[in-house]
């Protein structure tokens, strides 16, 4: 997720709506942002997808490199977490 021009040029927000648009200049997750802000990840959702409807934030989904890939991280968290 990451802040939208017309986020940037937004000035009628609200103190959480404001603090999102801020947040995503940088591009971040929804779970990133919820934690900062310390707001629950359900009513982070809602927010941001508020904020997307209205052009002010801009969604990407997760980069997607294939199951191979996938596969060998959660094997290495995995080993990990063995080794705990």
């Amino acid at each position: 997720m990451v802040t939208s021009l017309l986020g940037e040029i937004a000035t009628n927000l609200g103190f959480e709506r404001r603090a999102i648009v801020r947040l995503c200049q940088d591009v971040q997750s929804i779970a990133e942002i919820s934690a900062r802000l310390e707001v629950p990840l359900g009513v982070m959702r809602a927010l941001v997808g508020d904020l997307a409807d209205e052009g002010l934030v801009k969604l990407y989904g997760p980069a997607r490199n294939g199951d191979q890939s996938d596969l060998a991280l959660l094997q290495r968290v995995l080993d990990g977490l063995h080794r705990i």
